[in-house]
């Protein structure tokens, strides 16, 4: 069913305007029947236009308060019309009788008309390039005719030179210019009116829109890279009034299958059976299944070719500390306010994370992506966390738990990138340049306040002196770093401090840190080639939390300073 509704002529009774809707649909074959709310009583409808659909195809039924349009089933399409006024019905049938009704959108019919023709230019400011990574501005159309707010919410391309970004209020920018040194970008609106779209994705050439109520598709029917019809490719979406239930990201397996994640309520039982879940909807929209529960606000998904997943969680009711998941199909992880049928409370009954991040380290995660650009090397086939709380990007080093089949643990250090102005939702590296593509926005609690914004993030010449490799054992952490340390500096005890502290997972916001104490390091242990670095920690044991910080010289003399936040889980059989 597609539709057209245009603002009439107003009907003049006894001296009053009175405003006339007429509405136009087009409908192909219907296997059921359909029905239409045009309106609420004391509204009325009657047919316009020359059609005979009225009648014998489609009929005004008038109960419970509201003008509804009933549609048979049938194998035939069909046009129909109706103006929506409220006024008597004889007077308004009158009134439309010679007014010219609009021609409803076809479903295979005509590109649709030039809504937004305004191309908005703006600049890409380049960033410097004397760090291992430098960050390019691409400035957003914030000066724009329909005063559109751009809190960007999701991205991906295009072209080999453009990208699609969709906001957090509904809209769809196209931008062209993106590889450019210094642009001009190009910025078209090509779609509007979606809710709260939280990711998008390209898919077979067509964008896809996770938006809060459906995925959907925009359609380009002639090629101009505007949107001409939004199709429905799945609705599945349980939706109710709360505010918290939002619809986190989306991406796709070699499958094609699609996963988003959908939040529970905020400090209330679950009512519907999606709240609280990591969804997959079948490559062709036809179904749903919950892949797993137990969730508070998990801020997106990365899809693993293993058939796991990585998805975070927000600090809340039942999540002391914000996670980071290694999510399995059919876990349960923690949040007792979701839809699930785990009754048993305790922490021995939820999977728990890989690790927990405490608020002053990132307070709150949002996606987190796999690298797969040569280019940022050598963290190439890594795992960022894009931090919304932060403006940061954190590089999540992971390892198996000895004894505890498919269950990680490990931490996650910071990226030397400068504090981004904006929260950091999404992240795509580009197959063309290689480099990593992210946007974000401000729109929950944060520290980073712009409302939104577009970057480039290059890695460049210069090394990345942080480590790509963790493990973790009672008594001893190993690091390895991407390049080689002073052994005199990196070797000294003093340089190295180690903290560790509990969380209470409870019904109550949050916890405080748990018995929070600082552990020795007694020794040090440098590898030949002054890479890996081994701690002698002896009274660490698992725990939930550790801090990890150092600060030494790298073998070139530069000053390498840095900090680890992770989770230490008891190896074997044991929580």
């Amino acid at each position: 069913v597609l539709e057209t509704a245009v603002l009439a002529p107003a009907l003049d009774v006894a001296g009053a305007t009175v405003p006339v809707v007429i509405r136009s649909f087009s409908l192909g074959p219907r296997p059921k029947a359909l029905v239409v709310r045009l309106a609420a009583a004391p509204a009325v409808a009657v047919p316009a236009g020359p059609q005979p659909a009225v009648g014998p195809c489609a009929s005004v039924i008038v109960a419970d308060g509201f003008v509804d349009l009933s549609i048979p089933e049938g194998d035939q399409p069909f046009d129909v019309a109706v103006a929506v006024a409220v006024a008597d019905a004889g007077e308004l049938a009158r009134h439309v009788a010679g007014l010219a009704v609009p021609q409803p959108r076809t479903l295979v019919g005509r590109p649709a008309p030039l809504l937004w023709p305004t191309v908005v230019e703006t600049a890409l400011v380049p960033g410097v390039d004397t760090g291992p990574f430098a960050v390019d501005t691409l400035a957003a159309p914030e000066a724009n005719p329909w005063q559109a707010q751009m809190r960007f919410s999701g991205l991906d391309f295009t072209g080999p030179d453009e990208a699609v970004l969709c906001t957090w209020d509904g809209d769809v920018w196209r931008v062209g210019g993106i590889k450019g040194a210094g642009g001009p970008l190009a910025w078209r609106r090509i779609a509007t009116g979606l809710f709260q779209p939280l990711g998008i994705k390209v898919i077979g050439g067509v964008i896809h829109v996770a938006c809060r109520d459906r995925i959907a598709r925009l359609v380009d029917i002639d090629g101009d890279g505007l949107t001409d019809r939004y199709e429905t490719f799945n609705d599945d979406h349980q939706v109710t009034e709360h505010f918290h239930e939002f619809a986190m990201g989306l991406e796709t397996d070699a499958a094609g299958n699609l996963y988003y994640a959908k939040s529970a309520r905020h400090a209330l039982p679950a009512v519907v059976p999606h709240h609280g879940t990591l969804l997959r909807v079948a490559a062709d929209g036809s179904s749903t299944t919950i892949v797993a529960n137990g969730f508070r606000a998990a801020n997106g998904v990365c899809v693993e070719p293993d058939g796991t997943f990585w998805v975070t969680d927000q600090e809340g009711h039942w999540n002391p500390k914000n996670r980071i998941n290694h999510v399995r199909p059919g876990g349960f992880y923690g949040n007792m306010f979701g839809w699930h049928d785990v009754t048993d409370s305790s922490d021995a009954a939820m999977d728990p994370p890989a690790f927990w991040i405490t608020n002053a380290f990132d307070r709150s995660p949002a996606e987190l992506l796999r690298v797969t650009s040569p280019r940022w090397d050598p963290i190439t086939g890594g795992l960022l966390e894009l931090s919304y709380g932060e403006g940061r990007v954190h590089l999540v080093l992971i390892e198996p738990v000895a004894g505890r089949p498919g269950l990680s643990q490990g931490g996650m250090v910071r990226l030397p990138i400068a504090d981004l102005p904006t929260g950091v939702m999404r992240g795509r590296f580009d197959p063309v340049d290689g480099q990593l593509y992210a946007c974000g926005l401000f729109a929950w609690a944060g520290n980073r306040t712009q409302p939104g914004g577009f970057f480039r993030i290059r890695r460049t010449a210069q090394p990345l002196l942080v480590p790509v490799g963790l493990h973790a054992a009672p008594g001893e952490i190993t690091l390895t770093f991407a390049a080689p340390l002073d052994p005199a500096t990196a070797g000294a005890p003093a340089a190295w401090r180690v903290r560790t502290w509990g969380l209470e997972r409870s019904a109550r916001y949050g916890s405080d840190h748990i018995d929070e104490v600082g552990r020795e390091v007694t020794a040090v242990d440098v590898s030949s080639d002054g890479r890996r670095i081994t701690l002698r920690v002896p009274e660490l044991a698992a725990t939930w939390c550790y801090a990890l910080e150092w600060s030494v010289r790298s073998a070139a003399g530069e000053p390498v300073a840095g900090q680890l936040h992770g989770t230490l889980h008891a190896p074997g059989g044991a929580p």
